[in-house]
């Protein structure tokens, strides 16, 4: 979803504890951390200019640096085998500063869309987590240690993110990366090694706003919004400027489970009857607003409709239900507050309030919601039939709520920050305009805020979980994906780290989404060197958010064990290899078969078998050894089969370590 763009001026250094003298440090150096073992580690930050830093560390490593005429300094300081806690002091002639409580073991870096931000907590009620309040409450570990990435935006590469290390415990891993959390349990059972797990990834978002503009220029694609971006420097930082001449405070200093609870925008003034709201902007409900005149927007805005209540309403408890609302609201009814869902992760719920007879109104009543939206779409986006007031005793007899409100933006978030605007001067509608979409789906953006400032940070590795986004452009992806993969890779020195990820789950995009195409191009990734991918079509239903991030941690982790740490084990289900055409029949062949192939319960099922006229038919298969046989009377003369081709296809082929083969296809048609 997405936040504006933090200016064109790089931010300091931002530390999460205090430092003495002219020390400055990433936020990413802090107590709590795990560093990489066994490697020259880096480590930089700011201090005077041609100041020298003296790196201690308290399991016997030195090192030294001087910052440059930039105030930017860099060493290495190389580790040891996994263990801890140490310490590391720097010092400078004008002061120290001593990070505690550091573990040596293994950094991965845990990046993507909304199946990785997801938190170990869910998203009730339409998205759990399988046993997330036992899974919470076992998640005492302080071998784990976890960083999250504050979301950000920015249109030129930043040098620091907000956010800190902590101690794996049932508190700090309620609101973390689920998958990334399982992924980190499984390493760290069976390493019996401190695991460090950074995670930053933004639900909504598609592969390029995660890679860099330097990569980005060599797909013409792109040309275009690579050069509306730069076109539009001055615009963003014209905007920028305008909005922090407004007051702000921050809500970082809260849980993340919290910090949207009790806030308050105006409240007083935006809910009360009397208000004269004619400043105020008219948009028709329910809808998304960014698909209305606001365009991409994060923050608060207040809603407000007058409604003539039928007389035989007086003196009765009415409902007035709102539809779901995305992220979170406030209503009023009459100036009166009558519910609200103040906490992330409800905007599939639905809204239904009641409001006390005592404040029904002969005549007009007004109707005032509050809104924030901290990511992507925003508003009462529902069905029109979802948006009514009717009387507690006669849901049949409702007023709809559908058409025009009254509308106002008084609060714009960014970077966990919230810009108060003037809601007298309704001055939103005097913000500078921009001609690029400013947002976390704008390519290069999230690289660039959220990404690039991970870089130098020494890590063995990375795991990604995403392309949901990317279901409506498969062909691009195949370009993309490993384009995205390499730019990071490039970043950190070039060497090829292992990158493993998750195949985007069976769900119904829509007959003009062929997920099967993205399945696809993520499967075809895995020649790229160093890569494994993570196949989820067996472990739920058909869902966008599947909820047992259990096993999509553990496979992930599967690789990591198998390919980076020497364990003997099988790290994938069977991936399609190559075909044989024997007179009638077309013989099919895998790698990672394991110990052999296994049927589903229901049998091989979603096969189909095609000739030369390109017109698939269900097919009959059959297991012989470790390969399957495809054929079916209809087709005299095959040339292709397909396996689990479609949206909403799930798993029937396994191997005996129980792991599903991803979909495919031998043909290439389009």
């Amino acid at each position: 979803m997405k936040d504006l763009v933090n200016g064109l001026i790089m931010i300091a250094f931002l530390s999460t504890a205090a430092v003495t003298g002219a020390l400055e440090w990433p936020a990413l150096l802090g107590d709590h951390m795990v560093l990489q073992q066994k490697q020259p580690v880096a480590l930089w930050g700011k201090a005077a200019p041609g100041e020298q830093i003296t790196l201690n560390a308290s399991w016997g490593a030195k090192a030294a640096a001087v910052a440059g005429t930039d105030g930017v300094w860099r060493a290495r300081l190389q580790t040891p085998s996994a263990g801890g806690p140490y310490s590391l002091t720097a010092s400078t002639a004008s002061g120290s500063k001593t990070f505690k409580d550091i573990l040596i073991g293994e950094v991965w870096l845990c990046s993507g869309q909304s199946n990785m931000e997801m938190p170990l907590a869910g998203w009730p009620p339409g998205d759990p987590i399988a046993n997330s309040e036992a899974e919470i409450a076992a998640a005492d570990n302080p071998q784990i240690r976890l960083f999250t990435v504050d979301k950000a935006t920015s249109a030129t590469p930043l040098s620091d993110c907000r956010g800190e290390w902590q101690v794996c415990s049932p508190a700090t891993a309620a609101s973390f990366s689920a998958t990334a959390y399982f992924f980190g349990r499984t390493l760290q059972k069976e390493l019996n090694t401190p695991i460090g797990l950074i995670h930053s990834s933004w639900g909504g978002t598609p592969a390029e706003a995660w890679t860099s503009a330097e990569c980005l220029k060599t797909m013409p694609e792109y040309a275009r919004v690579l050069d509306q971006i730069t076109e539009s420097q001055a615009a963003m930082k014209a905007r920028q400027q305008w909005l922090e001449g407004h007051p702000a405070f921050s809500v970082t200093d809260k849980p993340a489970s919290d910090r949207f609870i009790g806030l308050d925008f105006g409240d007083d003034i935006c809910c009360a009857v009397g208000l004269d709201d004619a400043k105020w902007g008219r948009m028709t409900l329910p809808v998304a607003w960014e698909n209305t005149e606001m365009g991409q927007f994060d923050g608060v805005v207040w809603f407000r409709k007058t409604v003539e209540v039928p007389a035989d309403w007086v003196g009765r408890n009415l409902v007035v239900e709102l539809g779901p609302i995305d992220d979170m609201d406030v209503a009023w009814f009459n100036g009166e507050r009558i519910g609200g869902m103040e906490q992330p992760g409800l905007w599939q719920a639905k809204r239904i309030y009641k409001v006390a007879s005592e404040l029904v109104r002969p005549g007009r009543n007004l109707i005032a919601v509050r809104v924030i939206d901290t990511q992507g779409g925003g508003g009462l986006y529902g069905g029109a039939d979802q948006l009514k007031l009717y009387p507690e005793d006669n849901p049949e007899g409702s007023l709809s709520l559908a058409g025009e409100w009254r509308f106002l933006p008084v609060a714009e978030y960014q970077n966990s920050r919230f810009y108060q605007l003037k809601v007298a001067e309704a001055d939103f509608f005097s913000r500078p305009k921009v001609t690029v979409e400013i947002s976390a789906n704008t390519p290069t953006f999230l690289y660039n805020a959220m990404i690039a400032p991970l870089v130098p940070y020494t890590i063995r590795g990375a795991i990604w979980y995403q392309g949901e986004s990317n279901a409506g452009r498969p062909r691009e992806y195949r370009t993309l994906f490993p384009l995205m993969i390499d730019c990071w890779r490039q970043q950190w020195g070039g060497k090829p780290f292992p990158f493993y990820f998750v195949q985007i789950a069976p769900y119904d995009y829509g007959v003009a989404t062929r997920s099967q195409e993205l399945r696809e191009a993520q499967m075809l990734t895995l020649r790229h060197p160093r890569t494994g991918m993570a196949v989820t079509l067996d472990i739920a239903a058909p869902s966008i958010h599947p909820p047992n991030k259990q096993e999509v941690g553990k496979r992930l982790a599967l690789w990591a064990l198998a390919k980076d740490y020497g364990r003997k084990l099988v790290c994938s289900g069977p991936i399609y290899k190559k075909m044989a055409v024997k007179v009638n029949k077309i013989i099919l062949s895998f790698d990672y078969t394991g110990s052999g192939l296994k049927a589903g319960s229901a049998g091989l099922t979603g096969f189909e078998i095609a000739g030369a006229d390109q017109h698939f038919v269900p097919a009959q298969a059959t297991l012989s050894g470790k390969r399957v046989v495809v054929s079916s009377p209809q087709v005299s003369r095959p040339v292709a089969v397909r396996y689990a081709w479609s949206n909403l296809a799930t798993a029937s082929l396994f191997n005996l370590e129980n792991l599903p083969a991803s979909s495919f296809r031998t043909d290439d048609w389009k």
